[in-house]
């Protein structure tokens, strides 16, 4: 079986954007329930839609801050489980 990775994601609106990954498949995924109901001091920040948008892809990953300060399984991007394994 092949790894899929993240190969471009685009900002859509609020705390939604759109996946796309390596095996040609799409995910649109609304982060505001993450941010909402899993409180974490490092990831307040990204409350802030601002600094949400701010997102990169790095190795095949969507991630946030200088350090990885957010980031998600590829798994969990994949399925739009974002409890799969966060963090």
């Amino acid at each position: 079986m092949k790894t899929i990775i993240v190969t471009g994601a685009a900002y859509i609106q609020a705390y939604i954007i759109r996946i796309d990954f390596s095996d040609n498949t799409s995910r649109v995924i609304d982060f505001e329930p993450f941010l909402r109901d899993n409180l974490h001091p490092q990831w307040d920040k990204y409350n802030d839609v601002a600094n949400f948008r701010k997102f990169k892809i790095e190795n095949g990953n969507l991630v946030w801050g200088r350090n990885w300060d957010l980031i998600f399984p590829i798994s969990g991007l994949y399925s739009g489980n974002l409890l799969d394994r966060c963090c």
